[in-house]
C-alpha cells in the first residue's frame, strides 16, 4: 500500500473541483483496502471512500483524513442457461460493464448506459435511469465492515433499496466499503423500453429492437441532455443531476395543484408506488427561473439540462454551493418542494 500526502482531489471528479486529501491511497487489491482501513483507524483519521469521483462535491479546504479510492478490477461470468451472473469488483468501470452486459446479448442494466462511476458505487444510491435500477438485477453485495472489519454479504433484500437510496446511504451511512457486486441478468430477455424518450425514438421502427440499439439510443439520448461526459464539451463537468426527482404523496400533489398551471405549462408527475408520485426536478428549477446556461460566475447551470449544475472553468466549490442554495432556496419559496442534492459532499 502506498499513502500519498496532499494529493489534489479536483482532477479526480467530473466537477473538477476541491481541495487536497491529507492522504490518499488508491487501492487496488482488497488486501489494501483492508491496510488503508486499518492506517485510518491507528491515526484517528476520518476515512472516505471514493470510486470514480462522479458524484462528488469536494470542498476547498479537501479532506482532512484519508481519501481511499477503491480500484479493485475483475469480472467473473457465471452461465446456468438463460441466466447470467457477473461479480465484478467495486473500482471495474461502470458504463464499460454495461457494454459487455448488452455484447453477451444480457439483459437487465442495458438503460443504465453512459452512467459515469464506477460499479462498487452503484448499490450506494441504487442508480437508475430510463425506465431501470441496479437494484433490479443485483443479486447480493460484499461489503468490508469498517467497525468490525469483517466482510459482510448483503443479499438484495438486505440492501433496503428505496429510490436513490440503500442501506449503504442511510441507516448505515458510511459504515461499509463495497468490494464487488454479484449481478443476475438474463440472455435473450426483451429489452426494456418503459421511458418516454425511449419509445419515441423506437415508435417507427419495425420489430423489436436490440439491446445494443437501446444502449447506443440511451446514450444519444444522454448526451443530448448532456448527461454523457464528452471530453471537449462545454458542460463536461458535471455531477450529473445535481437534485433527486421529489417524491410526494397524493395529498401532498393536490396541494400543489394551484401551481400545474405555469405560463401554459403543466407540472409533470409520475406514478411512484401506491399513493405516491415523483416530480420533475428539472421542471421546477427552470419554472424557478433557472434556465439552461444559466451562469452564477464560473458555476452555472448545463446548456442542455436544467438539473445539471456545472463548472465552467476554474469555479470553486463554494460557488458550486451558493449556486445550488440559491436554486433550493428559491424551489422552496415558490412550490414549497425542498430540492435535495444527489452529489456527497465531502470536506468541511
Amino acid at each position: 500500500m502506498i499513502v500519498r500526502e496532499n494529493v489534489l482531489l479536483a482532477p479526480l471528479t467530473t466537477l473538477a473541483v476541491g481541495g487536497p486529501a491529507h492522504y490518499f491511497v488508491e487501492a487496488t487489491t482488497e488486501a489494501e483496502v483492508r491496510e488503508a482501513l486499518e492506517f485510518a483507524q491507528a491515526g484517528g483519521l476520518p476515512l472516505f471512500v471514493m470510486g470514480g469521483g462522479s458524484n462528488l462535491l469536494v470542498s476547498d479546504g479537501g479532506f482532512d483524513g484519508l481519501v481511499l479510492r477503491v480500484s479493485l478490477g475483475g469480472v467473473e461470468r457465471k452461465l446456468n442457461g438463460s441466466d447470467v451472473t457477473y461479480q465484478v469488483a467495486a473500482g471495474e468501470d461502470w458504463d464499460s460493464f454495461v457494454a459487455r452486459a448488452v455484447e453477451d446479448e444480457c439483459a437487465g442494466i442495458e438503460c443504465l448506459s453512459g452512467i459515469p462511476g464506477t460499479v462498487g458505487a452503484t448499490p450506494v444510491q441504487n442508480v437508475g435511469a430510463y425506465g431501470q435500477e441496479v437494484s433490479g438485477t443485483i443479486r447480493e453485495v460484499a461489503a468490508l465492515d469498517r467497525q468490525s472489519r469483517e466482510l459482510r454479504l448483503f443479499n438484495n433484500a438486505d440492501c433496503r433499496f428505496g429510490y436513490r437510496t440503500s442501506v449503504f446511504n442511510s441507516v448505515e451511512r458510511d459504515r461499509y466499503i463495497i468490494l464487488r457486486v454479484i449481478f443476475a441478468l438474463r440472455r435473450g430477455q426483451r429489452p426494456t423500453i418503459r421511458y418516454a424518450d425511449l419509445q419515441k425514438t423506437f415508435a417507427d421502427v419495425i420489430g423489436e429492437p436490440s439491446l445494443k440499439q437501446v444502449r447506443e439510443a440511451v446514450r444519444a439520448i444522454r448526451y443530448s441532455k448532456g448527461m454523457l461526459l464528452v471530453a471537449g464539451d462545454e458542460d463536461v463537468h458535471s455531477a450529473g443531476s445535481f437534485f433527486k426527482n421529489p417524491v410526494v404523496s397524493q395529498n401532498e400533489l393536490e396541494r400543489l395543484g394551484r401551481h400545474k398551471e405555469s405560463g401554459g405549462l403543466v407540472m409533470p408527475s409520475y406514478p411512484a408506488g401506491e399513493g405516491w408520485h415523483k416530480l420533475s426536478a428539472a421542471w421546477l428549477v427552470e419554472q424557478a427561473g433557472f434556465y439552461k446556461g444559466y451562469a452564477r460566475g464560473a458555476a452555472g447551470i448545463s446548456t442542455k439540462h436544467a438539473l445539471a449544475i456545472v463548472n465552467r472553468g476554474g469555479a470553486t466549490a463554494a460557488e458550486i454551493v451558493a449556486l445550488a442554495d440559491e436554486i433550493q432556496a428559491r424551489v422552496s419559496a415558490q412550490f414549497g418542494i425542498e430540492l435535495v442534492p444527489e452529489p456527497a459532499f465531502v470536506g468541511s
